[in-house]
């Protein structure tokens, strides 16, 4: 029951390494009406130590961490790829930390939306490709994604329910997957819980 308040309570802050991920939380957000921090100066391209300040800096303030990054710069990298595993290990037994990597990028999360792959993607430009023949003009620019319309058609409750079983299905032992689904659980559990 403690537990139960204490989540009522703490405030979800959503940390993200770029533009694509700042404009699809903050529309997710003002379309599913989830109650979490989108703020801009949690978006930007960092390293894991600096991604680790902000969930510290969370945690210091009695929130939720809900941290969103790319994984495939891990695949050729074996500094960043220790370093995410050593980031994961950090918070592993912390109940207020998700950490929710997608291989190679955010845009896998997206094209589960739309289809049940397991299909190896070297990186997000070749996942962004076959997302173009769902998403019309799909770009990881500011003007294209500012737009809210790509995040609400994507996220109907019929696609978005799809998208995280399939997500769930994955897990991380595949060589392409995302645990965003994680974070879509809590969101609706919290608007739940709050309501």
């Amino acid at each position: 029951m403690r537990k139960e308040r204490e989540l009522r309570r703490s405030r979800i802050t959503v940390i993200g390494e770029g533009l694509t991920e700042r404009w699809y939380f903050e529309h997710l957000r003002s379309i599913k009406g989830y109650r979490y921090d989108c703020k801009p100066r949690f978006f930007a391209h960092q390293s894991y130590e600096e991604m680790m300040k902000l969930i510290d800096w969370v945690l210091q303030n009695e929130g939720i961490a809900v941290c969103v990054c790319d994984a495939d710069i891990t695949r050729d990298n074996e500094e960043r790829r220790k370093k995410l595993l050593e980031m994961k290990a950090n918070y592993a037994k912390e109940t207020r930390v998700l950490i929710c990597d997608s291989m190679p990028s955010i845009e896998f999360w997206f094209l589960i939306h739309y289809i049940n792959t397991r299909r190896y993607y070297k990186d997000s430009d070749v996942v962004s490709k076959v997302l173009r023949k769902f998403i019309t003009g799909y770009e990881k620019n500011g003007p294209f994604l500012e737009k809210q319309n790509w995040v609400a058609e994507m996220s109907t409750d019929a696609r978005q329910s799809d998208a995280c079983k399939r997500a769930a299905l994955l897990g991380p032992q595949n060589e392409s997957y995302s645990e965003i689904y994680k974070a879509i659980a809590l969101f609706a559990e919290t608007v739940l819980k709050n309501n």
